[in-house]
């Protein structure tokens, strides 16, 4: 009697012990995840259309703002005339005037209450920021130095209403307006309107912005150059060219062609003035705690002519913002900045390569559309004073310099570079279709190459190959923006920053190289679409030997990579297919990244087959700076925050710290960091590989998430990763298939990156 009288208890106790974690289950697997993507607003990319000849993007207009000469001529007038401002004293043209590169030439401009109705105005109210320069603002994705404006219709309002700045009211606006008869007749002309009822507030931003619209710099010296004029540039400006596209400096990563411009928002870590409340940039107008003081990159056309620099004008001439960009942006000034841009790093110029850079960012001046200033306004008030303008800048209303027709269509033709030649003369003499052929032999150059459809071929013969050396002195071997470029049969050596990159083209193919020692990278494709790189050998590659970053369609094949920090690495790109290749001797094998801070916000569909991934223990000699810095000696193959991912058939063999890891970017940046990408790794499937040997020597990184080495590591983010690899070591100890419901897939991925969360 008192056993079945104390069963009962038992049974509850039972049903208890069981129902409590089965209720934990079902709660955690239940409890909704939070969407993974980029921030709502934040822009990718398009591969393939970012090439040095890509015209300039479509201009955003507004439906019923169109532009017509009527109301340009309007918004011209509006722009010089100081009835906008409250006090009658302002006019856009005081902060963007025409002789000073559309800027006020000030560190941070002044608004109201001062004498004087130019740049020289004194006296009034300093406001926190410079002016940014007018010149192509209308292809900003967003206006203003943190995007609060969305274009140049919404820009307008801002400084007219500005209490610190022209303080003037709407309404008030268009009474004093439709008191002036001229302006009354040419607003109805403009917008159709009839006794004074065009003159409205909406109407006056929108010709405002229709002026601003016809205010495009697109004919300089580079421009020539970019279309197809190789003897546009002189020999310091095409050095400079080289600097600017190199990974060296990485300019062009920011600012992206043609616009010199991006319509992303980047930290770089420019400091506060002396006495200045911190300006947290892109955070305070929406952006959110990613773009933590991030500022708009501003474009760099007609960049001599717009001094001081940086949203604050920090810095008063050019050679000080290159040696601030040396010195590795804001922490090179002692700021702690956690999410600064990966594409920031420390490196060196000499007297000679600064003054090359600065001669190309001359080369960027073009003004044939400077606006003049009229002789007067409708409103009668005075007009801002033209200032001296320095002899050898192009005159107001200049034609655009002529650029050489394309060559009628002909058969395609052979170039041949004898030993001691020059490469680049042959490419400078191509025409698209063209296939330059390089003899056996060793060229000490670096070439440009930005036809389209332009084939650069080394011959092999008797065992000799067509050698690019930069004898530890040049930055990169090649450079490369056409669409349908191929290079091949070349042996590529000691290069300081990359051996080839190729920038926003169609149709790129690498293939039967051996590149030693170039730098970073080994082959740098970016921003390419149709990327094709096949038996290429690279070794002593700083960062990556073969890298496809924010691209998209690419084939990874029968290459081989031993001693570089990464073997091969697909980031931020779309439809990968990595196959039939030899990873060796590397710090890790195989990277599948989505990083932030990049032009692609997206990172998915890449395919892993075949390879051999084996014994990649080779010491981390990466940037310190860099995010590959953090990749763990000893890894197989490395999937970070990226999606849809598939690694089957690959041989992963003696890789001492990890054979295939799983993670999200939390495990890479500081606690509480904030993306512009989805930082969870989604869809991921690890199945039918041979894993054998791998995690015999841990790093310390992966034995303290795992406690040892395994051969497959996941730190619980992203609950539909599924693994079939029976046999495996792994941690955690079980792995979700898809076989698992997906309450307890939801579960147990909880788990992990929560006890994840706390361990860390």
């Amino acid at each position: 009697m008192k056993v079945w009288a104390r069963a009962p208890r038992i049974v509850v106790l039972a049903g208890v012990v069981v129902a409590f974690p089965t209720a934990a289950v079902l709660a955690l697997g239940l409890w909704p995840f939070e969407a993974d993507g980029p921030p709502p607003g934040v822009v990718s990319n398009s591969p393939g259309d970012g090439g040095l000849r890509r015209p300039f993007p479509k201009m955003a207009i507004r439906p019923g703002h169109e532009v017509t000469a009527e109301r340009v001529a309007l918004g011209r007038l509006l722009y010089f005339d100081p009835v906008l401002s409250g006090g009658n004293d302002l006019s856009c043209a005081t902060c963007h005037h025409p002789d000073l590169g559309l800027t006020d030439g000030r560190g941070l401009s002044m608004g109201k209450g001062g004498k004087g109705l130019g740049p020289e105005r004194a006296g009034g109210t300093q406001v926190r920021r410079g002016a940014p320069t007018v010149w192509n603002a209308a292809f900003n994705h967003r206006q203003f130095w943190d995007g609060r404006a969305e274009d140049l219709e919404d820009q307008a309002r801002f400084p007219i209403t500005s209490a610190e700045e022209m303080a003037q009211d709407p309404d008030e606006l268009v009474r004093e307006l439709q008191a002036i008869p001229e302006y009354v007749r040419l607003f109805d002309a403009a917008y159709g309107g009839k006794g004074g009822s065009a003159v409205t507030f909406a109407n006056v931003t929108g010709a405002v912005a229709a002026f601003e619209r016809t205010l495009v710099s697109d004919a300089s010296p580079f421009d020539r150059y970019r279309l197809g004029d190789a003897t546009a540039l002189g020999p310091a400006e095409r050095r400079g060219l080289v600097l600017f596209r190199s990974l060296k400096t990485r300019c062009f990563e920011c600012h992206g062609f043609p616009t010199l411009a991006n319509p992303d928002f980047k930290v770089i870590g420019v400091p506060d003035l002396p006495g200045q409340k911190e300006d947290r940039g892109r955070a305070e107008a929406g952006g959110g705690p990613a773009y933590e003081r991030a500022f708009k990159v501003p474009t760099l056309r007609n960049v001599a002519l717009t001094a001081p620099y940086m949203h604050n004008g920090r810095f008063k001439t050019l050679a000080e913002v290159l040696a601030f960009y040396a010195k590795g942006g804001g922490k090179g000034e002692g700021l702690d900045l956690a999410n600064l841009d990966d594409k920031i790093r420390v490196f060196s110029l000499s007297t000679a390569e600064q003054q090359d850079l600065i001669a190309f960012l001359g080369a960027l001046t073009d003004e044939t559309r400077r606006p003049e200033i009229p002789a007067r306004v409708p409103s009668g008030l005075p007009v801002v004073a033209p200032r001296d303008v320095p002899a050898g800048r192009i005159a107001t209303g200049a034609p655009a310099p002529p650029v050489p027709a394309p060559p009628a269509s002909e058969a395609p033709r052979t170039l041949v570079v004898r030993s001691g030649g020059s490469i680049q003369d042959a490419v400078d003499r191509a025409h698209p279709g063209d296939t330059v052929e390089v003899e056996p032999g060793t060229y000490r150059q670096s070439v440009l190459v930005d036809m389209d459809r332009i084939t650069l071929r080394g011959l092999l013969r008797d065992g000799e190959r067509a050698v690019l050396d930069g004898e530890g002195t040049l930055t990169d071997a090649v450079i490369a923006s056409g669409h349908g470029f191929t290079i091949e049969g070349f042996a590529l050596r000691d290069y300081t920053s990359n051996g080839i990159t190729v920038q926003g083209a169609t149709g790129v193919v690498f293939r039967d190289l051996v590149v030693d020692r170039t730098g970073l990278y080994g082959v740098y494709p970016v921003e390419c679409k149709g990327v094709l790189v096949e038996r290429v050998v690279v070794t002593g590659a700083k960062d990556a030997a073969i890298y496809v970053g924010q691209s998209a369609d690419i084939v990874v094949r029968q290459s081989e990579v031993h001693d570089n920090v990464t073997g091969i690495e697909i980031e931020n790109s779309t439809n990968a297919l990595v196959e039939d290749n030899h990873a060796h001797h590397n710090t890790a094998g195989i990277l599948v990244f989505l990083l932030p801070n990049n032009p692609s916000k997206v990172g998915h569909d890449t395919r892993v087959v075949r390879n051999r991934v084996v014994a990649n223990n080779h010491p981390n000699f990466g940037d310190p700076t860099a995010i590959v810095s953090k990749v763990p000696a000893g890894t197989g193959i490395f999937i970070m925050a990226a999606d849809r991912t598939e690694v089957t058939g690959n041989e992963i063999r003696g890789n001492d710290s990890v054979g295939i890891a799983v993670v999200s970017l939390a495990i890479a940046f500081p606690p509480g960091a904030s993306f512009d990408v989805g930082p969870i790794p989604e869809e991921n499937r690890i199945h039918d590989n041979v894993l054998a040997e791998n995690g015999r020597h841990p790093a310390p990184a992966v034995k303290e998430i795992a406690g040892r080495g395994v051969d497959l590591l996941w730190d619980g983010s992203g609950w539909t990763n599924a693994w079939h690899q029976p046999g495996a070591t792994r941690f955690p100890m079980f792995l979700p298939d898809r076989s698992w419901p997906d309450v307890f897939r939801k579960a147990w991925s909880r788990a992990i990156s929560g006890m994840a969360r706390l361990l860390g």
